[in-house]
């Protein structure tokens, strides 16, 4: 199933997407995401409402330089370990929505990543055999970085933890094997990254047994898991797109604030 979170002229709705993909319908839930769904039987054409990030995390926890095309780009080689760092969640943003860079910012780059979402118990101490248990679905994200405060900065908050530097999106499928998925962005139309969650350096179940061995991940809390080679700046006026095999993708414009 196909969960998002819908603005309309009533406000806002949790949904399930259905329908063909031409003629996509937002079906409104009066459940959670994390129950069995039941729904109110109000519905709207997907093309008359505005989609929002498909989930609210409390936070936002993302894995680095887990891809060894990518951790060699930036110089350095694939880590033993996963590298854990946090993104808070006012970074997060839905699709259209409007990446913002303040001025005097310098390289702000795009990073195309599967993103996992928890499911609807807290998860702490899990096993990687158990990962699935934990997990509702999978959205896109794009884990936006101002690449010369990172760097400045030695440690990566900062950088990557500006307001609106963390859409997710369109939605969140929770029927996907998270292997083998094809993952590109595309920059005003040209194409950036060409990877594949194949070439992931730490699997979904070590990722997460990595992270709560130490860190509680609550309902909703949205890890990411590395982006591949190919990341690189974008600036004012720009559009930006991140595509999943078996999701969908995710398009926001840049602009300078």
């Amino acid at each position: 199933m196909r969960f998002a979170r819908i603005s309309h002229s009533e406000g806002a709705s949790f949904v399930a997407i259905g329908g063909e993909p031409d003629s996509l319908i937002a079906a409104e839930l009066s459940t959670s995401v994390f129950e069995d769904p039941k729904f109110t039987g109000r519905t709207w054409p997907l093309a008359a409402v505005q989609l929002l990030a498909p989930i609210r995390p409390s936070k936002v926890v993302c894995i680095g330089k887990n891809y060894a095309d990518h951790a060699r780009e930036m110089g350095g080689e694939p880590p033993a370990d996963p590298v854990i760092f946090i993104k808070p969640s006012t970074s997060v943003i839905g699709p259209d929505a409007t990446i913002e860079v303040p001025a005097g910012l310098g390289r702000v780059d795009y990073e195309g990543e599967l993103a996992i979402v928890i499911g609807g118990l807290p998860v702490r101490r899990l096993k990687a055999e158990d990962a699935s248990s934990a997990i509702l679905g999978y959205t896109i994200a794009n884990d936006v970085t101002a690449r010369e405060q990172q760097k400045a900065d030695g440690q990566w908050t900062r950088g990557k933890g500006h307001d609106t530097f963390c859409p997710l999106g369109p939605w969140i499928e929770t029927n996907l094997d998270p292997a083998g998925l094809d993952l590109r962005t595309e920059l005003d139309g040209e194409l950036k990254q060409d990877g594949n969650t194949s070439d992931l350096l730490h699997g979904i179940g070590e990722i997460l047994e990595w992270i709560t061995a130490g860190m509680t991940l609550l309902p909703g809390d949205v890890v990411l898991t590395g982006t591949p080679a190919g990341v690189g700046p974008m600036t004012d006026g720009q559009t930006v797109s991140v595509s999943i095999e078996g999701i969908g993708t995710l398009t926001n414009k840049v602009a300078a604030v």
